[in-house]
């Protein structure tokens, strides 16, 4: 009679199992399925969290203006409530180049930088220092006779602003975005374009690169020197003259995106064909200032949008 009601007793505890019931009347927590079902809530948990902690740390979009200054240079970058020019375009631009950063909400520059001492990169510069209010100023460490220069010294000396000397890997912060001072390497160049600031700004995922005049000298250093070059978006060097954009440096940056900033039916013949076919072929899509206006790249730090003013 013990031996039938054990069996008995076994049996139903067998039912039980197989219906997933506890003596308590509460469901059996089945080992396999905890593992399958575990492991998998606990990895879409972490990759949550890994997306809210990136998207935590971005805020707001990145903005870059490639403003149509025609054969000349000014880049109007804003991150949340930051903004930093670098270049303010020549010296007949500075109306142009004013009214633009208003109508961009810009209210203070956190950074202004002047690439080199040449007027169609400097000269609307000293206008724009006055106009408003610059917490700092990034200039190479050279000298120009010309009275364009000579108002950029002063300008920045009626807001008491001393000109900071770019070094080579140092980083600032405009907001979220982490800006990195890639060149001038040298303290002496032959040429004046290679003194030029060359920054790379990186926002998330997303990464510029913008060159100033820098020519094969600089580019050669950059590459020698074996600097992370790698960059969505390449702003051409020296408005596509063929001094600058060379087969080394191209492959370093890699770009999907290239813009080039030159007036239509300019003098110089920029962009030369050989840079242009270059580009092409690294398969990189162009943007040109003289056939598209002003050219806006948009980064929510995974993706980069486009539009143009033509």
């Amino acid at each position: 009679m013990k031996i039938i009601r054990g069996r008995f007793l076994s049996l139903i505890f067998i039912i039980a199992l197989s219906l997933g019931i506890t003596a308590c009347g509460n469901p059996v927590q089945q080992n396999n399925s905890e593992k399958i079902t575990g492991g998998n809530t606990e990895k879409s948990e972490t990759a949550n969290k890994e997306d809210n902690k990136g998207k935590a740390q971005l805020n707001g979009n990145l903005t870059v203006h490639f403003i149509d200054v025609g054969q000349a240079d000014s880049i109007l970058i804003q991150q949340g409530e930051h903004s930093m020019i670098i270049d303010g375009g020549n010296n007949a631009d500075a109306p142009l180049v004013k009214d633009y950063l208003s109508k961009q909400g810009v209210k203070k520059l956190d950074v202004v930088v002047g690439t080199h001492a040449h007027e169609d990169h400097i000269g609307a510069l000293d206008d724009v220092i006055k106009a408003f209010p610059v917490d700092k100023i990034y200039f190479p460490k050279v000298e120009a006779t010309t009275k364009t220069f000579e108002n950029f010294i002063k300008a920045a000396k009626s807001k008491n602003l001393q000109f900071t000397k770019p070094e080579q890997g140092k980083t600032f912060k405009l907001g979220d975005a982490v800006c990195t001072i890639m060149a001038p390497i040298s303290s002496k160049y032959e040429g004046a374009n290679d003194y030029s600031i060359v920054l790379k700004v990186q926002y998330g995922n997303n990464s510029f690169l913008f060159t100033g005049d820098a020519e094969a000298v600089s580019e050669k250093e950059m590459v020698n020197k074996k600097l992370d070059l790698k960059a969505d978006v390449l702003k051409v060097g020296h408005h596509g003259s063929r001094t600058s954009t060379t087969s080394e440096f191209l492959k370093a940056v890699s770009p999907k995106y290239a813009v080039i900033s030159v007036e239509k039916g300019n003098d110089y013949k920029h962009p030369h064909d050989v840079v242009v076919n270059r580009l092409k072929k690294s398969d990189v899509k162009i943007y040109r200032t003289d056939e598209q206006g002003t050219v806006k790249a948009v980064s929510d730090g995974n993706n980069i949008s486009f539009t143009t003013s033509k």
